[in-house]
């Protein structure tokens, strides 16, 4: 259940129209790093934590409700960007100022042609309005979202997410001298941080987290890291311990050589055997405890999603 507050979570001002940020700023509109993935994304990821996790699934929803608010955020900061379009649009056309605009005479001062400029759907598709689209035109896309079904997959998505989503508010802050939208962009870009550490905690709450899925790595392959470059540089992602699995890595300085001698890694000088039985072992205490984790959540009897209680 949704109720709307129409006043905004950050109070949303600009000094003056700018059609040509406007159309920057959909990016975090209707991009594939803004603001409706964003709430679509742990929206959706929320249904599948629901059973399992309910205090994720609480999370998740907060957060997707707070990229909702966002988003209102954004398309107000766009609207006004806008201001004046919608009705020097209709004055243009009465004047047929459009056609002298493509001609190349027409003053380039006015809004109408700086809107046009910028992005010729907010005049011909929106009328002035704001669009679920990113800055080139390109329709906001549903592949924009992850949402794998395993938490601790989710909530890395989740992560990177906030990263880019941060780095775009960054940008963005590049391209207008307009103090008021940097007061705005800077709450946003905030917000993304704030995001990052809940989301952070959250994983880190879940016990056995890594690898995820349910399946162990295949110990016979896990800790190889390969020479596959010229003038490979050597660093802790290729040396020492491997963190949290208490194995180093075992740098393979001529891959090829290495795979000729064991038949594409079919025949180890190795023996395994007993790392195999322990993965077994492992794979079967893993499956089991999910199970459990998710059935022992299932209500008995006829399923209900809310029990409506206080």
């Amino acid at each position: 259940m949704f109720h709307h507050v129409k006043d905004l979570q950050f109070n949303a001002r600009v000094s003056r129209p700018d059609p040509r940020f406007a159309n920057l700023l959909l990016e975090q509109f209707g991009g594939e790093n803004g603001e409706l993935a964003a709430a679509m994304q742990y929206f959706t990821q929320a249904f599948g934590a629901k059973v399992p996790h309910p205090d994720k699934y609480d999370m998740l929803m907060d957060i997707a409700t707070e990229e909702f608010s966002h988003l209102e955020i954004v398309g107000a900061t766009i609207q006004m960007l806008l201001k004046g379009v919608n009705g020097e649009l209709k004055d243009a056309a009465d004047q047929s100022e459009i056609m002298q605009v493509m001609d190349g005479k027409a003053a380039k001062e006015s809004i109408i042609h700086a809107a046009l400029s910028a992005n010729p759907q907010f005049p011909i598709i929106t009328g002035g309005g704001v669009t679920p689209r990113n800055s080139q035109g390109i329709p906001w896309c549903a592949s924009y979202i992850n949402s794998n079904g395993d938490l601790t997959v989710d909530l890395r998505s989740n992560l990177a997410s906030e990263s880019r989503a941060k780095l775009v508010y960054e940008h963005l802050m590049k391209f207008t001298d307009d103090p008021y939208i940097h007061e705005t962009l800077s709450f946003l870009m905030t917000r993304e941080v704030t995001h990052y550490k809940m989301f952070e905690a959250a994983l880190d709450s879940i016990p056995n987290n890594f690898p995820p899925g349910v399946l162990a790595a295949d110990p016979r392959y896990l800790q190889n890291t390969y020479n596959l470059s010229d003038g490979t540089v050597r660093g802790p992602w290729n040396q020492g311990e491997i963190k949290g699995l208490g194995k180093d890595f075992i740098y393979v300085e001529n891959p090829l050589q290495q795979a000729r001698g064991t038949q594409g890694q079919t025949k180890l000088p190795e023996d395994f055997s007993k790392e195999l039985k322990d993965k077994e072992k492992l794979d079967k205490q893993m499956s089991a405890e999910k199970s459990a984790e998710v059935k022992d959540a299932e209500p008995k009897g006829i399923a209900q999603w809310s029990d409506y209680k206080g």
